[in-house]
Formats: structure tokens, C-alpha cells, sequence
């Protein structure tokens, strides 16, 4: 009831425990609260929460227009509401090294589990967008350097997202991918892998885990979970799915509502009233509230 029984100290350690076993994790994105409950019900191991997301949820395009403080204030919202760890994408840590050590622990008070910075530069854009631009290695190492020592939650993961793929292509990514984990990096996500041989390439170069974005109509092909386990991924995130599918789904019901002038033929697609309830524990809210604050009218 309210939040999430596991602290977020928990969260982190169960984290790190599971990857370092060697196993995939799967971590959807989550587009609200809501969402993370579902994912949580669901059975998957953690929850993605989007910079992609967070901008589209507030009508703005994914070019480094969020501040540190909307994408925290967003990120606790979405981790309390579930005790699977939650890795928020960070971009390139909203400024220069010292902001990117104030991120670091605005993040871990947030409850977050772990986060990436990237190697970007100002403004940044969408991973699988053409037009890219990436920092040199010393910008990027500095960015990560200043995660890793700001951090006090020493289970807090520090992930280093290069793109630099599709500006200097795969050699100068393995170069970097290295360069980060000597920085101090926990983990790589090399943004825009184009193959699984290439996820393979990365995989060999680094004995940190790797995350493999499978985010729709992007640069990489939709792997499934078993083709990215066999090359060596650890963790696989699908960003934005859950905002597409709803926001689709959405554009749909307004569509019918259009034509028919009534939403009878869509009830049969949309989450049931019980289902929301169970989800966010109702019964529980309301027994607790008639414990504590419950009172009959008496007659003198």
C-alpha cells in the first residue's frame, strides 16, 4: 500500500546480486506509475524509465530539453510504486562533471536502482536518430569519472551508454566501451547496434555487463531475448513500447468514439475496473483507512 515494501538500498543489492550471475534481465519500460506495477505483476526483473519517454510524456521532443529535476521527481514517482529496481536513462548527465555528480545523488535519493550517462554532446539527440554528435574520450571518461565518485549507495550502478557507433563505427565503440569501464563504468550500453554480431563484439571487449536497447522503428533489428542471451547480454530494455502501444491504442478509441459515437466495441481491449483495483491494491487502502478512521452516530 502507498509504495514499495523493498528500500531502495534492497533494491540495488538484489541487483547487482542477479547480474552478477551472468543472467539476462529484462526490464521494460515504464511510462507512469502505473505502468511499473503492471510490469512488476507481470513477472520481468526491473524497470526502464525512458529520457524518451519522460519528454514525450511532457509533449517534448528527446533533445536534452529535461531538467534533473522533472526527470528525478518522475523517476521516484515511477520506483515507489514497485520493488523491482528501477534504471533511469540520465542522458549526458545534465551538464558538466559536477552536475553529473549531483545527478548521481539526486538519483540514489530518488530510490533508483541505476542509471547510464552518455557520451553525447549538448543538446543530444534520440540514440537511433542520424545527426549524432559524441564528446571526445576525456569528456566522456570525466562524465563517468564524476558518477562513480560521487555515488554513496556503492551497489548504485553506473552504466556508460556510448553512441558512438554511428558516428566513428564499431572499432572506435569497442574503444570506448574499454576506455569507460577503466573510468569506473559498472556496466556498457552501446547505444545502436546494428547485429548481434556486433552486441558480440562488445560483449568480448568488456567484463562489465551490457545492455541492448530494442527500441521499435530504430537502427538496431527487434532481437528476441533468447537470440540476445546467447551472445553474452545482460540486460535488455524495450524503452518506449508501452507508450506506443497505449498511445496507439488511444489514437484508436478516439478514432471509434469518432465513428460510432460510443466505446461499446472497445471494452473487450481495455483493462477491466477490477484488474485496476487489484493493481494498485484498493481492497488494502480502504481497510487500512476503515481501521484507523472509522466512527458511528450515536443518539443522546
Amino acid at each position: 500500500m502507498l509504495y514499495a515494501t523493498t528500500p531502495a538500498a534492497e533494491k540495488r543489492r538484489l541487483l547487482r546480486e542477479r547480474l552478477a550471475t551472468g543472467e539476462l534481465l529484462r526490464f521494460p519500460g515504464a511510462f507512469n506509475p502505473l505502468s511499473a506495477r503492471l510490469i512488476e505483476q507481470k513477472g520481468f526483473e526491473g524497470v526502464y524509465i525512458s529520457g524518451a519517454v519522460l519528454s514525450a510524456d511532457l509533449g517534448l521532443p528527446d533533445i536534452g530539453l529535461t531538467t534533473l529535476t522533472e526527470v528525478a521527481d518522475r523517476g521516484q514517482q515511477i520506483a515507489r510504486m514497485t520493488d523491482l529496481p528501477a534504471i533511469i536513462d540520465a542522458d549526458t548527465g545534465f551538464g558538466e562533471p559536477m552536475n553529473v555528480a549531483r545527478t548521481i545523488q539526486t538519483l540514489e535519493d530518488a530510490g533508483i536502482a541505476g542509471t547510464h550517462i552518455e557520451d553525447q554532446i549538448n543538446p543530444k539527440r534520440c540514440g537511433h536518430l542520424d545527426g549524432k554528435a559524441v564528446v571526445d574520450a576525456d569528456t566522456a571518461i570525466k562524465r563517468i569519472r564524476a558518477a562513480a565518485d560521487a555515488r554513496r549507495d556503492p551497489n548504485f550502478l553506473i552504466m556508460a551508454r556510448t553512441d558512438i557507433r554511428a558516428v566513428e563505427g564499431m572499432d572506435a565503440a569497442v574503444d570506448r566501451a574499454k576506455a569507460l569501464v577503466d573510468a569506473g563504468a559498472d556496466a556498457i550500453f552501446p547505444e545502436a547496434m546494428r547485429t548481434l554480431e556486433e552486441f558480440a563484439a562488445v560483449r568480448a571487449a568488456v567484463d562489465v555487463p551490457i545492455l541492448a536497447n530494442m527500441t521499435e522503428f530504430g537502427k538496431s533489428d527487434l532481437f528476441s531475448v533468447d537470440q540476445l542471451r546467447d551472445v553474452g547480454v545482460n540486460i535488455v530494455i524495450w524503452p518506449v513500447s508501452l507508450l506506443r502501444i497505449a498511445m496507439g491504442a488511444a489514437g484508436r478509441a478516439l478514432d471509434t468514439l469518432i465513428d460510432e459515437g460510443h466505446l461499446t466495441s472497445k471494452l473487450g481491449e481495455m483493462q477491466h475496473r477490477a484488474d485496476l483495483y487489484e493493481l494498485i491494491d484498493y481492497e488494502q487502502y480502504n481497510s487500512f483507512d476503515t481501521s484507523i478512521f472509522n466512527f458511528t452516530i450515536t443518539k443522546d
